[in-house]
């Protein structure tokens, strides 16, 4: 009985660490997207602010 215990045990841990890692992959292109929007909203120098839009 133990043994079966560990495999589901192991099983819903792998299936949790999947679905964490595709959710972080999401969550990664959104992140870009955005960034890529950012770039090109203030590339084109919508605020009058010409090149970065960042502050660093």
């Amino acid at each position: 009985m133990v043994p079966l215990l560990l495999v589901l045990l192991l099983a819903l841990v792998l299936f949790g660490a999947g679905f964490a890692v595709k959710i972080l992959w999401w969550a990664a292109v959104l992140v870009l997207v955005i960034w890529l929007l950012g770039f090109i909203a203030r590339g084109s120098g919508a605020s009058g602010n010409r090149g970065r839009w960042y502050r660093w």
